[in-house]
């Protein structure tokens, strides 16, 4: 099964993929983790990429495919794979389809006031880039990540302005991507407001697993 995972930045599309993982036994592939692998190396891409992030803008469309298409050509993504963070935009949706045909893609919905609430509460580990949450999920030590004990800290685009600055990037460059698959006849739309449990819920009924 090849999915998508579409949402505004805080829908908790992350955490969701995590808990998809589990349920389908596929790989959760987040251009996040892939572009984050690209800065760590602060290889020429990475210092690009770096610096686009931090100017709460996209990545660039030809640069991400180019990504994206040389992970799903991996051994493990070939039964199948949860996409998170990619496409981002129509172009992004077009050039993916010409590569890997997706099955489903499943729409966490949530108002632009709740991911506020979340992502002025967001942790993440610097190290591996598991979510915490100052409020909801906290880890057990304070500043230290219980996967990996890497450092917890606030990512500069989880700062309020940037987190403005990225809804209104969401809702102008990558909300048109639900029409679009909707038109496909591949959406399924799931209420992301509520708690993580009830949300991984509606979504195994929602795809029907």
């Amino acid at each position: 099964m090849k999915l998508i995972f579409l949402g505004p930045p805080g829908a908790g599309k992350g955490t969701l993929a995590a808990k998809a993982v589990e349920i389908l036994k596929l790989p959760h592939i987040s251009t996040g983790a892939i572009f984050r692998a690209a800065i760590a190396a602060k290889s020429p891409l990475g210092l690009k990429v770096k610096a686009i992030i931090d100017a709460g803008k996209l990545v660039d469309d030809e640069t991400t495919i180019a990504l994206v298409k040389e992970r799903l050509s991996q051994a493990d993504a070939q039964k199948g794979y949860i996409l998170d963070g990619f496409p981002r935009t129509i172009p992004q949706a077009e050039a993916l389809a010409a590569f890997s045909a997706v099955d489903q893609v499943v729409n966490f919905d949530i108002p632009d006031s709740s991911v506020l609430e979340r992502l002025g509460g967001r942790r993440v580990c610097r190290a591996c880039g598991t979510n915490y949450h100052q409020v909801f999920n906290k880890p057990k030590q304070d500043g230290v990540c219980d996967s990996c004990g890497g450092e917890v800290y606030t990512r500069d685009d989880d700062k309020a302005e940037a987190v403005q600055k990225r809804l209104e990037v969401y809702r102008d460059q990558t909300a048109p991507l639900i029409g679009f698959y909707r038109g496909k006849g591949l959406l399924i739309d799931v209420d992301a407001r509520p708690a993580v449990e009830q949300v991984v819920e509606n979504f195994r009924k929602a795809l029907g697993v």
